[in-house]
């Protein structure tokens, strides 16, 4: 039997559009679990990223480089305008009213009244407080506390910020904790940009609803949806390109630092991150640095209406700056100010008042660079510490010894007297850098060693050359101090020093010394050559001392250039560096002590923690008796002397110097000082051209220049006498101890204890009746006149 064959019924393939649509679909899940996958891979790579960057170091901060701090107390002196200065430096504001908020002064006739900032400095921290400065005359009679009334024996102002150590995107930061914030400051921010932020999980759909619906009723683009975790995913890790990738990424990173930090960290990290405006070349970022770039004020301190003024510039920093359009600025803060009160963060009356309250800025002005110089010199030091990635990136503070004021005196000292040598000399003036005529000046504390103000040129745009540490001149005759020390062993102040014209032989060379002028007698004391700076006493002093012996002292005050034991060298016929040159000084200032030159003083890491500290470096190069004799004889250059002419530029406190000029006038030298300064000034042609000019003539009055303009550095005091000196009345003519009855011209005179002289002055005593007889005429031709 054969069996039956089944009959297979035919299907109907299914029409091509119903075909289409499952290959649509099954496309669109495949799409779907594609785009899931690779947001998934792209979150967890994000999650990585975000987790890296917010473990390490978040942000490059710039190192900071602080001038030293200024001390005010009873007794010191200064002056308003002084005061006043120092406060501008400072950022402080001017008000008419009593200061209330730190930052603000005013000043009432004799007396200054002070809001200070708190002052935070490695091993001193001080509480702002109002204080009230009381001037009498020429310096502070006194300062009180404004709420107590108690009187305060010293005060210390914060220091002045410098430099800064940018990296590559020149970012000018400083951080601050969400605790240390106000909430009117949080709220504003808030309200300008992300009202639910503590309500949604890094997208905010209703956020991005309600800017879509503003901007379609204005016809513009008003307002947008990005929350401040997108905000801070894009400006944190993201180009700011426009593209659906750029924007995918950006919700990928967000909701990746949504998984794993909190709220307040994000928004703390945001507020720290956020560009908000320029200043210069520099970025400013972050609520901290905006609040101290347009208000002059901490974070802490922000009024409601200046908080809004800055949570506005959010948007558009350089739109609403109230630098660049006050009126914008201030509608934008009014918008902000109306968010917070529509949100329940500030009252109908405190908003209506802060729409009232005036846009009132700090004031902005690009300040030129000071001390460019000395910074420069102490940037070669830190990078023998630090290298430039880390002094852009790790948030050092770095402590000097730089007093602000100081080297702003001396910067325009400097130019003063370079102009009034070019308007002498007008063939001077030139536009060519190189043919300039320059000058440098260097200030120190001698008994510290440290460096109040360095200028190593008239321009440091023009030329960056150092001529305080970098140049080598001739010192000419300033180097005669040196001589005459190494000579204190043998000769004395009084010592009888030939000034006739002799040749020396030195190997198979002759060479004669010329003096500057031929007034000065065939003999005369060593007290009188100094102050007199005749060339040849001074070699002879050296030829009998022995050039070794010169060497060697200029060795111990810290003279390291090429010294040659030749006659010339006693009137500074080597080269030396101007700042070894201050440095010896230094030591007859400081009673025999020779301080190491010291410009840093701490460096410290963002939190505080001391990381390098410079202690003071002093030997003794000399005794303190021969200190105070060589300080004695340059007083006698400065009354008697060829610097006499600083009384005529008003100087009158206690001070010793001694001017030096080379050869043809190519350099011009002063180097002047008190027991509680040093200073010394250069004048002259970087190519050695003539300046036409003595030291006492171009160098000599910038000095007196900076000195009235540094009152605060000048207590008046002298070196006290120290053991192992004498004084006795002398006869100038011999030297000798004088005979009262005999000797007609006579004064006092220092000595070291074991060079006194041991004999009385016969010279006169034959002439002693001829001598009164000449006095009685004289006084009677004085009454007949």
């Amino acid at each position: 039997m054969i069996p039956r064959t089944r009959r297979r019924r035919r299907r109907t393939p299914p029409p091509i559009r119903t075909r289409l649509l499952y290959f649509i679909l099954k496309l669109a899940f495949c799409a779907c679990l594609l785009f899931a996958a690779a947001v998934t891979m792209y979150t967890l790579y994000a999650s990585e990223q975000v987790q890296e960057r917010f473990a390490g170091r978040k942000w490059s901060i710039p190192s900071r480089v602080y001038a030293d701090t200024t001390l005010l107390y009873p007794g010191r002196p200064a002056s308003i305008a002084l005061l006043e200065g120092t406060l501008k430096n400072l950022a402080y504001r001017s008000v008419q009213r009593m200061p209330d908020a730190p930052g603000e002064y005013r000043v009432r006739g004799a007396a200054i009244e002070i809001s200070l900032r708190p002052l935070t400095v490695p091993g001193r921290n001080r509480p702002g407080l109002t204080v009230r400065i009381q001037l009498a005359g020429d310096q502070i009679d006194s300062i009180r506390d404004c709420l107590s009334d108690e009187p305060l024996s010293m005060l210390e102002l914060e220091p002045e910020e410098v430099m800064l150590f940018f990296g590559p995107r020149r970012e000018q930061r400083e951080l601050i904790s969400l605790a240390g914030m106000p909430p009117h400051l949080l709220h504003a921010v808030l309200a300008a940009e992300d009202r639910r932020f503590y309500e949604h999980a890094g997208i905010d759909p209703v956020g991005i609803l309600r800017a879509a619906l503003i901007n379609l009723r204005h016809g513009s683009v008003r307002a947008g949806g990005s929350t401040i975790t997108q905000q801070l995913a894009k400006c944190y890790f993201l180009t700011p390109e426009r593209s659906f990738l750029r924007k995918f990424k950006e919700l990928c990173i967000a909701f990746s630092m949504e998984l794993r930090y909190s709220k307040d960290e994000i928004l703390e990290i945001y507020l720290n991150e956020i560009y908000l405006g320029q200043k210069g070349s520099v970025s400013i970022s972050g609520i901290a640095e905006a609040s101290k770039f347009y208000f002059g004020k901490r974070a802490e301190d922000l009024t409601v209406a200046e908080a809004a003024t800055i949570a506005g510039l959010i948007r558009a920093p350089n739109r609403y700056s109230p630098y660049a359009d006050a009126q914008r600025s201030r509608d934008r803060r009014n918008a902000v100010i109306a968010a917070m009160q529509e949100n329940g963060w500030l009252s109908a009356e405190d908003a209506a008042a802060a729409c009232e309250a005036p846009v009132m800025t700090a004031g902005f002005t690009l300040q030129p660079r000071i001390a460019a110089y000395f910074m420069d010199y102490v940037a070669g030091q830190l990078h023998e510490l630090y290298s430039a990635d880390d002094l852009a990136a790790l948030g050092l503070s770095i402590h000097t010894t730089l007093d602000a004021q100081v080297q702003r005196a001396a910067e325009q000292a400097l130019e003063r007297g370079l102009k009034r040598l070019e308007a002498r000399f007008p063939d001077f003036k030139t536009r060519d850098p190189d043919k300039k005529l320059q000058g440098a000046i260097v200030v120190m504390q001698p008994r510290t060693g440290a460096i109040l103000a360095m200028v190593g040129g008239r321009d440091y745009g023009e030329s960056q050359f150092n001529r305080i540490t970098q140049a080598y001149r001739q010192p000419g005759s300033a180097f005669k101090p040196i001589v005459y020390l190494s000579a204190l062993d043998s000769m004395t102040p009084a010592t009888m020093l030939a000034n006739e014209p002799i040749t020396y032989n030195l190997h198979g060379k002759l060479w004669s010394p010329k003096n500057y002028d031929d007034k000065a007698p065939g003999a005369l004391l060593l007290r009188d050559a100094l102050a007199l700076s005749v060339n040849r006493a001074a070699v002879a002093a050296a030829m009998q001392t022995g050039l070794e012996r010169v060497i060697d002292c200029a060795r111990s005050l810290g003279i390291t250039s090429e010294l040659e034991p030749y006659p010339s060298m006693a009137l500074g016929s080597f080269e030396i560096a101007p700042l070894e040159l201050a440095r010896a000084y230094c030591s007859f200032a400081a009673d025999g002590l020779l301080p190491y030159p010291r410009a840093l003083s701490m460096v410290t890491d963002e939190k505080g923690r001391i990381l390098e500290q410079r202690h003071l470096e002093i030997k003794r190069a000399t005794t303190p008796a021969k200190a105070f004799l060589i300080s004695s004889l340059l007083q006698s250059v400065v009354s008697d002397g060829t610097a006499r002419g600083l009384r005529s530029m008003g100087v009158a406190f206690p001070t010793a110097g001694k001017t030096g000029t080379t050869d043809d006038n190519r350099d011009a030298w002063y180097v002047g000082y008190t027991p509680d300064i040093v200073a010394l000034v250069w004048v002259g042609f970087d190519d050695g051209r003539s300046s036409r000019s003595t030291g006492a003539a171009a160098a000599l009055p910038i000095w007196a220049d900076l000195m009235q303009a540094i009152p605060q550095h000048i207590s008046g005091a002298w070196l006290a006498q120290p053991p192992g000196i004498v004084r006795l009345t002398i006869c100038k003519r011999s030297g000798l101890a004088a005979d009262s009855g005999a000797c007609p011209e006579t004064r006092e005179e220092y000595f070291l204890a074991e060079n006194a002289p041991d004999r009385t002055c016969t010279t006169c005593r034959g002439s002693g009746a001829v001598n009164r007889v000449q006095n009685v005429i004289k006084g009677l031709y004085e009454r007949i006149r």
